[in-house]
């Protein structure tokens, strides 16, 4: 895929730059921000923008306030967050369009840092509203897209601006589709199994589909894996399933079985009556679950399958928990995938989202991986081979 990136900038001195990062950082409850990984993903391209001299302007999202004012979701820690990463002042501003960004911007000498307000507290994000977008465009003089993980919204701030600046691609948003990229082409390293997990169906439905006749091997797990067990037969007792997506599960299994693709359910299953820290678990075969028992992990047997089938893999795709991770009694299944797979020799692609966060929180060695996406549901319809609106921007 030919983008532009910022190789292609003749001359970043001087100029006034749009720079679209995805600061949607998780927050505590003070507002103080848990996990600053998605700052550090674009700090080398404001670097280097800064280093050669742009006036780099901000724009990013901050959770869902549907646009309207959120006062628990302004930037202002964001901002203060990325003083403290740079080393530089961060002039950041109350307010999206107006006379305050109007003056910031103007007052910006080269190398300068700001930040508007959060960009989707305007309707006119979201709805890429003309105006709006126009508006938006005038504050800069080049537009740089380094937030992967919006990639897949038609919005002002992530698509609309290249229609009136020039575009080009920062370097995490480069670097996501060079990782990415080779996974839709027909030169796969195989075998190639693809791990999928979570709990909803239809964010699936497409990476399956794209990936049929090329994977290998499919490993289900999460909440997602009961769906299917459940359109297989099996009784889930009260586990968190899709009733409703039981007719598409069986005709994902049986598209499968017809292309001679391994779709793997989980044979074993940890059980519990409770979600809590001190629950009581049972790991047992998937026929014997009964009563109000909820599955909430896969088992021992199946997650030692599940790593014989990847010791013998040389292309991994990993998206969703295989368990409720979160919780200390229903994490060993995500928790020993992920330290096989960091330490097995193989191509791992993890497709961002809560997997990475998973793999965070769990403490496995994220260097161990090929590529951690930043992009939850961005990676999933990059690799369902969809074309995303912050990308075809950016194409040559």
């Amino acid at each position: 895929m030919k983008i532009r990136t910022l190789k292609d900038i003749s001359e970043i001195k001087g100029k006034k730059i749009l720079l679209r990062v995805d600061f949607n950082v998780p927050l505590e409850e003070n507002g103080e921000i848990r996990d600053d990984t998605r700052i550090k993903e674009s700090l080398p391209t404001i670097e280097k923008l800064v280093e050669e001299g742009g006036k780099v302007i901000i724009l990013s999202h901050l959770g869902r306030p549907k646009g309207k004012m959120d006062e628990t979701l302004r930037l202002t820690k964001v901002a203060e967050h990325l003083e403290k990463l740079t080393g530089k002042q961060v002039k950041k501003s109350s307010e999206i369009l107006g006379d305050e960004t109007e003056k910031i911007i103007s007052g910006m000498n080269e190398g300068d840092i700001a930040m508007l307000e959060n960009i989707r507290f305007s309707p006119g994000e979201e709805e890429c509203e003309p105006e709006f977008t126009k508006k938006l465009a005038g504050l800069g003089e080049i537009f740089i897209n380094d937030a992967f993980g919006a990639a897949h919204r038609k919005h002002a701030s992530t698509a609309g601006i290249a229609d009136h600046l020039p575009a080009y691609a920062g370097l995490l948003m480069e670097k996501e589709i060079t990782a990415l990229s080779p996974l839709l082409s027909d030169k796969i390293e195989k075998p190639l199994t693809v791990i999928f997990g979570g709990a909803k169906i239809d964010t699936k439905i497409g990476i399956i589909k794209n990936f049929l006749g090329k994977a290998d091997y499919f490993l289900v797990g999460g909440a997602l894996a009961n769906t299917f067990l459940a359109a297989a037969g099996y009784n889930v007792g009260e586990s968190l399933y899709e009733k409703d997506k039981i007719g598409t599960a069986r005709d994902i299994m049986l598209e499968c079985e017809k292309k001679k693709e391994h779709f793997i359910l989980p044979h074993d299953v940890v059980c519990a009556e409770e979600i809590s820290e001190d629950a009581e678990t049972i790991d047992i075969p998937v026929e014997d679950v009964i009563g109000n028992m909820k599955i909430l992990d896969i088992g021992k047997w199946t997650t030692e399958k599940y790593c014989n089938i990847l010791e013998k893999s040389k292309t991994v795709i990993w998206n969703g928990p295989l368990g409720l991770s979160e919780h200390t009694p229903f994490q060993n299944g995500t928790k020993t995938i992920a330290e096989f797979l960091a330490k097995h020799d193989s191509t791992s692609i993890i497709g961002g989202g809560d997997t990475a966060d998973a793999i965070k929180k769990l403490g496995i060695d994220e260097s161990g991986f090929t590529h951690i996406s930043t992009g939850g549901g961005a990676c999933i319809e990059f690799l369902s081979g969809d074309k995303l609106p912050g990308i075809e921007a950016l194409k040559k």
